[in-house]
């Protein structure tokens, strides 16, 4: 025997214990990456209503900026903790450190500034459905990598399409709207940004990435906005609520939410809780904005929702449903 009675039963219910602990911290990490996408879901309208004072360039830069500004203490905080745990992060040189957070940041720079002019000329659910397309075409584009990609996914990529000619294409036309354009421009940005990031972070501290990555944003909106636009402290402050919220809660929060939650919830888990937030700009659209969509773009919605959702699931649990 490999102990007396009670010892097992001691055992069996630290085991016990030990699961639910683990479970209650399982459901707080998905909480959180619920209330990600609910910061992020809502920023659609915070930049909907601050290019009321602002344009969209001005308000990409003031964002990222009040962003970093946010994100110094979170910085200082993780390397903190991860050097009091020991906890491994990766190391790189300086030259891969600099030319990761550059691209990344550039390439989140286009991204961010396209969806902002995008809002100009479409409504913010719209714009939140078109944006997470991106969870579809980051893996099309792991064939240009030479990753293989199975029937699921070619599904999945299939019915995406059809949500996005229901939800942008306009009845009898075979056009698509400019500000739906620019949108779908900005989530083929966040599709490479998101495969560059994907090779970065294997090399690099992924909170110093992201910080990086605010910083390069802050300076090309800058000086972006100082050529193309006119800049003013009283539009600025004028539009000091929606910015705030953008770069504090969208940017610093949402972000540090993610990568906190993630440490303990699978990636597929996380992927459909965070693909919710582009029902829930169409909610705040709707309930903030009061920007209704038809019944045709309403299917749309439903049509990218299932690719958004199928695109992420696992195999296994596709074969057992067949």
């Amino acid at each position: 025997m490999s102990g007396p009675w009670w010892s097992a039963r001691f055992m069996k219910g630290e085991s016990c214990v030990s699961r639910a602990s683990e479970q209650k911290n399982s459901y707080f990490h998905s909480f959180l990456l619920l209330m990600t996408a609910t910061i992020w879901g809502v920023a659609f309208v915070a930049q909907s209503v601050g290019m009321d004072h602002v344009g969209p360039i001005t308000f990409v830069a003031a964002r990222n900026v009040v962003a970093v500004v946010a994100l110094i203490p979170v910085l200082f905080y993780f390397n903190h903790r991860n050097a009091r745990k020991n906890v491994p992060r990766p190391s790189c040189d300086r030259r891969t450190f600099w030319t990761g957070g550059i691209l990344c940041g550039t390439l989140l720079f286009g991204g961010m500034v396209t969806q902002q002019i995008g809002l100009v000329y479409t409504t913010v659910g719209k714009a939140g459905f078109i944006t997470t397309t991106y969870v579809v075409l980051v893996p099309l584009l792991g064939i240009l990598l030479g990753r293989k990609i199975g029937l699921r996914m070619w599904l999945a990529v299939l019915l995406a399409l059809a949500g996005l000619y229901f939800l942008c294409v306009k009845q009898g036309e075979f056009s698509i709207g400019l500000g739906d354009s620019i949108v779908l421009l900005c989530a083929f940005f966040y599709t490479i940004q998101i495969t560059c990031v994907d090779y970065y972070v294997q090399k690099i501290d992924s909170i110093q990435l992201n910080f990086m990555q605010m910083a390069v944003c802050a300076v090309l909106g800058s000086i972006s906005a100082v050529i193309f636009e006119d800049p003013s402290w009283p539009n600025l402050l004028a539009a000091a609520l929606p910015i705030l919220y953008a770069g504090v809660c969208s940017s610093a929060m949402g972000f540090t939410f993610q990568t906190v939650a993630q440490e303990r919830v699978s990636p597929t888990v996380a992927s459909l809780i965070m693909s919710l937030e582009s029902c829930i700009s169409a909610i705040a659209g709707w309930a903030l904005l009061g920007q209704v969509l038809s019944s045709r773009e309403l299917a749309g919605c439903v049509f990218m929702f299932c690719g958004i959702v199928l695109s992420q699931l696992p195999e296994r649990a596709v074969k057992r449903r067949r």
